[in-house]
């Protein structure tokens, strides 16, 4: 074997040590009991799987199959607002013209550099003025007014990557321009569309601060919420039951990637060609 190849095998596979090696920092944490977790060693001595069953009712009133749920709810309405409102934005960046298009498309691209806690506290007086704190529309509801440039800038670009003769062959036939967008161009975006998705799934998901400021009820709680009610008023955790949650949130992270990441690497591979 060539040392070239050698040397590249042998940094990828460092590399993907020092990768896994929280996830699997994570899986031993979850099946120790709490008097091991300090100790210096990757996996327990002892396997205690009864983490997971008392990870998952540790909630009083509440088990965790109940945060799980809300999780999915406000992740699954957020992919599907980003969806459709990136979607639509993107197209009219992509192929439509009007005034002052490259203008607003710059300041689009302007707010990438915006941080979110620069906008956080106005949101939040806007929200308040809605009386929707306490609820989950400002966790939903923004997605389907294209918040994220991000996404818009991804299904832009490989929008501009799908020939134009197509929409001018179907202008010949007839089509109209919704007719163009919904029938041949967005059709063909289903690489950016799932790499939209997983990413925003991923990011709502995850997101803790934005569900700690709106959300107040318990029986509102996400996952990442439900975590931090292990932390009890005497800063005594449950590090156990905790960790073992923990693995269990970062599962449908996993799954979704796994099924998706052809098309998610088709998605990012491609989104820099343009026609």
């Amino acid at each position: 074997m060539k040392p070239a190849v050698v040397y590249r095998y042998s940094v990828l596979i460092l590399s993907s040590l020092v990768m896994i090696y929280p996830v699997l920092w994570l899986v031993g944490n979850a099946l120790k009991s709490n008097e091991d977790i300090p100790k210096m060693q990757l996996f327990p001595s002892e396997l205690h799987w009864s983490n997971f069953t008392e990870g998952w009712t540790a909630i009083p009133g509440f088990s965790f199959a109940h945060f799980f749920y809300n999780s999915f709810f406000i992740a699954a309405l957020s992919v599907i607002g980003t969806l459709l409102s990136s979607a639509l934005v993107a197209y009219g960046f992509a192929r439509l013209r009007f005034p002052l298009q490259n203008m607003w498309f710059g300041i689009l691209m302007m707010t990438l550099m915006l941080p979110a806690q620069v906008t956080l506290v106005p949101q939040y007086i806007l929200f308040k003025s809605f009386d929707w704190v306490g609820t989950t529309l400002p966790l939903i509801v923004p997605h389907f007014l294209a918040v994220s440039p991000f996404f818009v800038f991804l299904i832009v670009q490989f929008i501009r990557g799908i020939p134009k003769e197509l929409d001018e062959s179907a202008k010949i036939d007839g089509c109209s321009t919704i007719g163009i967008a919904f029938k041949i161009v967005l059709p063909l975006c289903t690489p950016a569309f799932i790499t939209t998705a997983i990413f925003s799934f991923i990011w709502t998901w995850d997101d803790f601060l934005g569900q700690m400021i709106y959300l107040t009820d318990t029986a509102k709680f996400t996952v990442p919420l439900a975590l931090r009610l292990f932390l009890d008023n005497t800063s005594a955790v449950t590090w156990g039951p905790m960790y073992a949650m923990a693995l269990l949130s970062v599962i449908p992270c996993f799954v979704i990637f796994l099924i998706a990441q052809k098309y998610f690497v088709e998605g990012i591979a491609t989104t820099g060609i343009k026609g």
